[in-house]
């Protein structure tokens, strides 16, 4: 696979560029279903999302059972994990592409990717990232930077407790870490240890599974100071 360094940028002038392969944010499975668009592919992703917004629970996420107390992250939103009810009404507003991609760890293909609400993956924008699914606010795009791999990346999440990082073994030769969305369990990418300072990570998202919220608009689960 052809490898590609970070291109210039506020993000990336500050470190010495690396080496990214785009391999590295792409499933077996999306390598020759969704990278070529075959029709079996795309009729599967309909199913198989449909499925996993069901079963709900997940390696390192499970649905709440609405009995538990609110659970409030560092910087003051609302990370109570969804109920699978609550999960499946807001998977429902997303098309079949973005439950696949989501629910089923699914991959979009570089330089291609949309957010659920319309915007290039490239989107220059300044505001936030939150999830398509329940709008837990994830990235700024003060940590957006170009990686030059076709993927959203950002060198850090809004807040640490926003996000879950679990063990993905999905291909053998290659284990990752998957980071996943703390309040709907949403697949959202993979985190690398090959970004720009301060953090020197790369959290490589896709758009599918991100809204964006523009600068100065308030912000979902945010909870306000009684």
């Amino acid at each position: 696979m052809q490898a590609h360094s970070f291109a210039a940028g506020k993000a990336a002038a500050v470190v010495a560029p690396r080496a990214v392969s785009r391999a590295h944010c792409v499933r077996p499975y999306s390598l020759f279903g969704n990278l070529f668009g075959t029709k079996a592919a795309k009729a599967d992703m309909g199913s198989a999302a449909s499925k996993a917004g069901a079963e709900g629970s997940r390696e390192g996420w499970a649905p709440s059972t609405g009995a538990a107390p609110r659970k409030l992250s560092q910087s003051g939103f609302d990370v109570t994990p969804l109920t699978a009810e609550q999960r499946q009404q807001e998977a429902a507003k997303l098309n079949d592409f973005q439950r696949y991609v989501t629910l089923e760890q699914g991959t979009e293909r570089a330089f291609t990717g949309t957010t659920a609400d319309g915007l290039p993956w490239d989107n220059k924008q300044k505001g936030t990232y939150v999830s398509a699914i329940g709008g837990l606010p994830l990235f700024s795009s003060g940590t957006k930077f170009n990686s030059g791999t076709g993927w959203p990346s950002f060198y850090a999440p809004i807040d640490k407790d926003h996000v879950v990082e679990v063990v993905d073994k999905s291909i053998p030769w290659m284990p990752r870490v998957e980071v996943i969305d703390a309040k709907s369990g949403a697949h959202l990418g993979h985190v690398f240890d090959d970004g720009p300072r301060p953090t020197g990570k790369r959290y490589c998202i896709n758009a599918a599974a991100l809204k964006f919220v523009p600068e100065g608009q308030p912000l979902p689960n945010k909870v306000e100071e009684q």
